[in-house]
């Protein structure tokens, strides 16, 4: 039997060399920290604290304000300075709370106390995630209690850990395969106690033997956990493709993956599911892989959130020569910044620090309808109909062409020989389709 894989995808340079084979460091912050209130999907959080009070770590700071919302906690202790908008990745305003780190990181009582999981109902650890703060951390930022919580916990026959990590230069699944193994299988058991009928499954990408022999090892007494290898490609690790891989199950744009019996989760946020559960840890830190040709020493760091990204560089030895690019993520589905005065949140795996920008470097040229886009889309619809479509800002004939099926993984502005910015014209086109429709609704 092949590898597990999906039909489509691309094969870009990997870049993980640069940073795989280093330990994870942990990074201690200097500078004042900012929580914004919006670091996943949905509603904001509600600031519980006002200028002049007084901080711990572990302390809760902002609450869900909605039932598709998260809460966010302190990473230090301290006093809060200011509650104002401050800029995030995507360029964004957003309120935020600003606490001056006094440096001792005092927590909250009972912070970090053994929890035996097993004697927790199944309630009790939908509400402790929620507490915790948690959200998927491959990038999305969804509510991980909401996804824990589906209409029918009998209908979910997989829960799927999505280590496969296929993004460019991004390392930090898989140093936290190789150097905590054990928590994500602990996190992967509790999520099993939520769902009896479900299997565990652990989707990695056969470019990770290290990790893969690992989590094998660590499972082969484990009935209900398997590991799956995945064949190496982009975008293995997007939840479509990843369920179809490894299920054969097919979800499209107005399905979720519980509709499909499916749970999927990242392996950072499996990993926060065991410390919250297990350790009575919330949600307070982020593995980030400092990355790129531009940067001294590539390395995966444990920040603690709210951390100020200029540490981050800091840290790795600035820079070694001056970027022209910098993302916030990896270079597929990674978003380019312009400062790098912004906070690590909960949704910021990578920062990628580029020689080159190879993407002002090609000017985009008429398409020569070749139909490389088409062959590689992993959604199977045709990049080169809808950027008609968006070219003309025609939303009707974007919809009929099933343009809000992309995944915006950005496989056919990658092959486009034209170097056409594709992607980014069905981000918009699919943004715009979408305020109609809540309109009309």
């Amino acid at each position: 039997m092949g590898l597990a894989t999906f039909k489509g995808g691309v094969h870009p340079y990997e870049g993980k060399e640069l940073s795989e084979n280093k330990p994870t460091k942990v990074l201690i912050p200097k500078g004042d920290m900012v929580y914004p209130m919006s670091q996943h999907i949905g509603a904001p959080a509600a600031p519980l604290v006002k200028k002049g009070d007084k901080v711990l770590a572990g302390q809760k700071i902002g609450e869900a304000s909605g039932f598709i919302s998260a809460n966010v906690i302190c990473s230090v202790s301290g006093t809060v300075k200011a509650v104002e908008p401050r800029r995030v990745a995507n360029g964004a305003m957003v309120n935020s709370i600003v606490v001056e780190n006094d440096g001792e990181y005092q927590t909250v009582e009972g912070l970090g106390t053994d929890r035996d999981p097993a004697k927790l109902s199944k309630q009790e650890i939908r509400d402790i995630v929620k507490e915790a703060g948690i959200v998927g951390l491959g990038g999305a930022g969804f509510p991980t209690h909401v996804k824990l919580t589906p209409k029918d916990e009998n209908a979910i026959e997989y829960v799927l850990v999505n280590a496969a990590e296929c993004e460019p230069y991004l390392t930090s699944d898989y140093r936290m395969m190789l150097e905590e193994p054990e928590k994500l299988v602990g996190g992967l058991k509790v999520m099993l106690q939520l769902f009896e009928k479900a299997k565990g499954v652990i989707g990695i990408e056969n470019n990770k033997p290290e990790a893969i022999k690992k989590m094998q090892e660590l499972v082969k007494n484990e009935p209900r956990i398997e590991v799956c290898e995945l064949q190496t490609k982009y975008p293995q690790g997007g939840e479509r493709s990843l369920i179809n891989a490894i299920t054969g199950r097919k979800v499209n744009s107005s399905m979720l993956p519980a509709d499909a019996g499916c749970i999927v989760d990242n392996v950072d946020t499996v990993i926060a599911i065991y410390m919250a559960v297990c350790k009575t840890t919330p949600l307070m830190r982020r593995i980030v892989t400092v990355t790129g040709d531009a940067v001294a020493n590539p390395q995966n760091y444990n920040v603690k959130i709210g951390t100020n990204f200029k540490e981050l560089i800091d840290a790795a030895g600035g820079f070694k020569t001056e970027p022209e690019k910098l993302i916030a993520g990896g270079p597929m589905m990674g978003m380019a910044l312009f400062d790098l005065d912004i906070p690590v949140t909960k949704t910021n795996s990578a920062l990628l620090c580029m020689t080159r920008d190879e993407v002002a470097a090609n000017e985009p040229t008429p398409c020569i309808r070749c139909g490389k886009c088409v062959s590689v889309c992993p959604s199977h619809i045709v990049p080169v109909m809808m950027m008609k479509a968006a070219l003309k800002g025609d939303c009707e004939k974007f919809e009929q062409l099933n343009g809000m099926e992309c995944v915006e993984c950005g496989s056919c502005a990658f092959i486009c020989p034209a170097k056409r910015p594709l992607t980014q014209a069905f981000k918009e086109m699919r943004k715009t389709v979408a305020a109609n429709r809540r309109k009309k609704a």
